[in-house]
């Protein structure tokens, strides 16, 4: 690790970090050396900090090499903060400022594909914003994301919604998929692509897995009896149905109607990957997030798997068999593989394909883990196709604790949310209050709390008392501090580690860990900024106290500039106008390490987070 005679700089600074690509490190390209300061490198030649910092952050998702992927294997090349570099088992984190799109390392993430039967809810809203939180966090950290959303169009239960209406089974799927997409535009989800089923692209990739699977001895055709719930289209054997007093029955766990149904199918061999799937469970426990759903899943595949049905010819709205167009793939088969094909399947040899798979993590709802882990899995193996990294499973969404549903009249139309909070605080509030992976809740009085207790008060308040007083007695521009105390250091040292702790968190799926990092780091900001009292010091009005004056301020003002630029995921338009009040160019991770300059002008300060006011009757 390179180092600084703390002799030859002014002794007036808390530690800032910077890496260098040449002279700094002795090594040249060979090597990135940290610079560990205690200066800013506004003290320093330009030539001492010509590149950005490469500071290596923990790998929360650590494999084994054997599972290690082509991908990963490619990553590892060794460099410095201009190319990709691995050590000890850990990811480095690189500037955009040194590295080229082709050279930053990849980060492929998904949602589940919403079924468009019918108007998007809450729960859509839930997952797209958690899942664009992680993509911009890993954009904003270097990487090279595909991120990756969109609508599963075909299915029995979207021919039965386009009969209801009397339209044609298209027409539904197009009208329905449109809303749902612009619901991801209004909530301002940053995904790359919006697959739809009925994509051409996405026929072929289905074709190819399935001749796949075929070719590998694991498809036949049989004859199928048994309970299946359109609403689900699902297959359930008869331990997993309830059957009611009036003399209907229903999934045991879902709740949803099953029918009796006897066709002609094929039939996948999924009993045959039993052991492979346990296996994997046992050898990859990192596979199926958190440890409630993985434990869920093994205990269903040590009960014993039976082979899948993974065609119908009861109706015919889906991809056709090939070779047999009278049965059409089961809408699972189907769906699960956009995963692939949004990468270039099945052309394995494809740029985006060797790039961005294995994915490294898919984000689904808890209804939907079974066809994640256990069938998506098992097709991939007959495939001769790599697996995903990991499935983390989010919980349900309640309104005030209970279950929506249209019987029950809660059932709340996420762009009503947005339409009377703002997306930015419907993105805060889902993150931070509820705890990643659990179920939660959510009401006016709960949303309403987050943003005047944390936006507002805890953040906002602080922005605008802050950027005031510079504005007021600092002519407006970035302070010079003077020499920084020992509670300077420390709240610096604290909100220039925060993310590492961000890193960790947003790796492990958990926001809001991060969320309330950041947010015990704002608590202790407001408290510093009261005990100083920068208002008194400018008050009392002697040289040395308003030295002191602007130091505080300046302090303020950087541990802001950390905070907004980390929120960003979360809050990607409020935090933007924070960096603008800040005359902000630098808005990447990399750029945390580079503090603001004394003298640059700042705007005239505006409320950020305004208070939430009830509306009168």
């Amino acid at each position: 690790m390179a180092a600084v005679d703390s002799a030859s700089v002014a002794p007036q600074a808390s530690r800032w970090v910077c890496a260098s690509t040449s002279g700094a490190s002795g090594s040249g390209r060979s090597g990135a050396g940290r610079l560990l300061l205690t200066t800013p490198p506004r003290q320093r030649s330009a030539a001492s900090c010509a590149a950005w910092r490469c500071v290596d952050g923990s790998l929360a998702d650590a494999r084994s090499s054997a599972f290690a992927s082509t991908r990963d294997r490619r990553r590892a090349t060794a460099g410095s903060c201009g190319d990709i570099h691995v050590s000890d088992g850990k990811h480095a984190h690189y500037s955009r400022h040194t590295m080229s799109a082709a050279e930053r390392p990849a980060f492929y993430i998904t949602t589940a594909i919403a079924y468009p039967n019918g108007a998007p809810h809450i729960g859509h809203a839930y997952e797209y914003i958690s899942a664009d939180a992680i993509a911009r966090f890993k954009r904003l950290d270097g990487y090279d994301v595909f991120f990756m959303t969109g609508t599963d169009e075909h299915g029995q239960k979207m021919q039965q919604a386009a009969a209801a209406e009397g339209i044609p089974v298209e027409e539904l799927a197009a009208r329905n998929s449109d809303v749902f997409e612009q619901l991801d535009k209004t909530l301002d989800v940053s995904y790359d692509r919006f697959i739809r089923t009925t994509d051409a692209d996405h026929q072929t990739a289905s074709i190819a897995i399935w001749e796949r699977m075929l070719a590998n001895g694991d498809i036949y055709l049989d004859n199928y009896s048994g309970w299946y719930s359109v609403r689900d289209e699902a297959f359930y054997t008869e331990e997993e149905t309830t059957l009611l007093d009036d003399g209907s029955r229903v999934s045991t766990d879902t709740k949803t109607p099953v029918e009796w149904t006897e066709e002609s199918n094929y039939f996948f061999r999924l009993s045959k990957y039993q052991d492979r799937l346990l296996a994997l469970y046992e050898e990859h426990p990192e596979f199926i997030a958190p440890a409630t759903r993985r434990n869920e899943i093994v205990s269903y595949v040590k009960a014993g798997l039976k082979d899948l049905s993974i065609s119908r010819t009861t109706f015919d709205w889906g991809v056709p068999v090939p070779g047999h167009p009278d049965h059409v793939m089961y809408v699972w088969v189907d769906a699960l593989t956009n995963y692939i094909t949004g990468v270039g399947f099945p052309d394995t040899e494809s740029a985006a394909f060797q790039k961005f798979w294995p994915a490294d993590v898919h984000i689904i709802g808890k209804d939907i883990t079974r066809f994640h882990t256990v069938y998506w899995p098992a097709f991939l193996m007959s495939a001769g196709v790599e697996l995903p990294k990991r499935v983390f499973v989010h919980g349900f969404l309640y309104n005030k604790g209970e279950k929506m549903s249209k019987s029950v009249g809660n059932v709340v139309d996420p762009l009503e949310l947005v339409d009377e909070y703002g997306v930015d605080a419907v993105r805060f509030f889902l993150l931070r209050e509820i705890s990643y992976g659990q179920d939660g809740s959510y009401s006016h009085d709960a949303i309403v709390g987050r943003i005047n207790s944390d936006l507002a008060n805890e953040f906002g308040n602080l922005v605008q008392r802050s950027l005031t007083m510079v504005n007021k007695n600092c002519d407006a521009a970035v302070p010079t501090p003077g020499e920084f105390t020992a509670e300077d250091r420390e709240l610096l040292d604290r909100a220039n580690g925060l993310l590492e702790r961000c890193r960790a968190e947003f790796d492990a799926q958990q926001m809001h860990l991060a969320l309330e990092a950041i947010w015990l780091t704002l608590g202790e900001t407001n408290k510093y900024f009261s005990a100083q009292a920068p208002w008194a010091l400018r008050k009392s009005g002697t040289e040395e106290d308003l030295a002191r004056m602007a130091t505080v301020l300046y302090v303020t003002l950087e541990v802001v500039r950390i905070v907004a630029i980390l929120v960003q995921p979360v809050l990607p338009g409020s935090s933007a106008k924070i960096l603008d009040l800040l005359a902000q160019q630098g808005r990447t991770f990399a750029d945390i390490a580079t503090p603001l300059t004394p003298g640059v002008s700042l705007p005239a300060p505006e409320p950020v987070y305004p208070r939430y006011l009830e509306k009168k009757d």
